[in-house]
């Protein structure tokens, strides 16, 4: 790495010498990057917020360069150049936002950061320009700005969003690192949003499995937050990749998160939630890819344990139930198998009906006489002797002086020695 994090919550420009003095006022004139397309859209990523839908439609509606030329122009807003779509009201309230960041706006030095970083930005167009973005309908980040040696487009082609509580429990850090091991193995992306808890997990099983992985952030990609994960962001910065919208330098903040939740769901395949509480974070990221049309799954918990609670209403309201890497699979995979489960193989597996009956009434203890167990089998005595001597050549019933009874069952896979069956006598 060429530089190493910051976890500093700070916003605005900083050189490599620490901060720099505010930008003068341009007025009229705009800055030689403003006739540069790609530049300008980076200026965008910083002039306005995330959420900030009345930007993305006055730059949509007017054009990149355009747009900073309004921006620059001291003229206050007039009805007469609202577009189609765009009130007054909006407009003035827009330009007095977009302004009040424009002196500290300098794409180039952000480019210059995040290159020194040994990243990149990306922009709509880009070959690495995620297509599943193109859900978000008008939503869509002005910039992404990358870390990592993946191409992000590839990388989430295939993928999956394991995401989830910050407090979570062992029970939920141990399904979430094993689901990322298993979409690694398959060869699919991890996606996630690098918090604590659930998110981390994901991260490092796929990290320990040597599989991809890929953390968004609500903050930029020069920060590491939360703090304690700057090794872990560290980590993906150098196997995987780092992404935010938020340009280099921006701290994180409540409505990013929010914002940065919409990118996670709309770039993955597939959203799946581990373990959340009833109010967490992570089920605005379901919500969020329901609304997509993406498919999600939840993972279910103890009914007594409020971390699965979220996990639980979205099982209630139509989310997939999935338990492992294979069901997940599942979402992102239509033709990919029912996973197989295997159980361990029990003495009286494949028995047919009359020998299931005579095992049924073999005691356990006092032997008794074939007529006996005729009777209580409700059989005809002739076919119980020969069923009788089938279970004695597969060891489930034992022959002595007294009569027949069952015979003792070593246990296997957990099942109680004297169940066969199905019955316990």
């Amino acid at each position: 790495m060429s530089a190493a994090w910051s976890p500093g919550p700070t916003d605005g420009p900083a050189g490599a010498g620490g901060w720099q003095a505010p930008l003068p006022r341009l007025g009229r004139v705009l800055p030689r990057w403003a006739g540069d397309e790609r530049l300008a859209l980076m200026a965008w990523s910083r002039l306005a917020e995330p959420e900030d839908l009345v930007a993305k439609g006055f730059v949509g509606r007017r054009g990149v360069r355009q747009a900073l030329e309004r921006l620059a122009s001291p003229a206050p807003a007039s009805p007469a150049e609202c577009l189609p779509g765009e009130s007054l009201e909006q407009l003035r309230a827009g330009l007095a936002r977009w302004v009040s960041r424009w002196e500290e706006t300098d794409p180039e030095r952000d480019l210059a950061r995040v290159q020194a970083l040994g990243g990149r930005v990306v922009l709509q167009g880009d070959p690495e320009w995620p297509e599943g973005l193109e859900r978000l309908n008008g939503g869509e980040p002005f910039a992404l700005w990358v870390r990592g040696p993946l191409h992000l487009a590839a990388a989430v082609e295939r993928s999956v969003a394991v995401v989830g509580a910050r407090a979570a429990t062992a029970y939920g850090e141990r399904v979430a690192a094993g689901i990322a091991v298993g979409l690694g193995d398959a060869g699919a992306t991890t996606v996630s949003g690098a918090a604590l808890g659930i998110d981390g997990a994901a991260h490092r099983g796929a990290l320990a499995a040597g599989a991809p992985t890929v953390a968004v952030l609500a903050c930029g990609v020069d920060r590491a937050y939360p703090p304690s994960h700057h090794r872990l962001l560290r980590a993906v910065a150098e196997e995987g990749l780092v992404v935010s919208e938020a340009p280099p330098g921006s701290s994180a903040m409540r409505r990013r998160f929010l914002q940065r939740n919409r990118l996670i769901a709309a770039a993955s395949g597939a959203t799946v939630v581990v373990e959340a509480g009833w109010r967490s974070g992570s089920l605005s990221t379901a919500g969020l890819a329901a609304d997509l049309g993406r498919p999600v799954g939840a993972v279910p918990g103890p009914v007594t344990s409020p971390s699965s609670e979220g996990c639980h209403r979205l099982l209630r309201t139509g989310a997939e139930c999935v338990t492992d890497a294979a069901e997940v699979l599942q979402l992102i995979d239509h033709m990919a198998p029912d996973p197989v489960r295997e159980a361990p193989e029990r003495p009286h597996d494949g028995l047919d009906a009359l020998h299931t009956a005579v095992l049924d009434a073999l005691p356990v203890h006092t032997p008794v006489a074939p007529e006996r167990i005729a009777v209580t089998a409700g059989l005809a005595a002739e076919d119980v002797g020969p069923a009788l001597r089938q279970l004695a050549r597969r060891r489930l019933a034992s022959r002595s002086a007294g009569g027949w009874r069952r015979a003792p069952l070593e246990p296997t896979g957990g099942a109680h020695p004297q169940w066969a069956g199905g019955a316990r006598r």
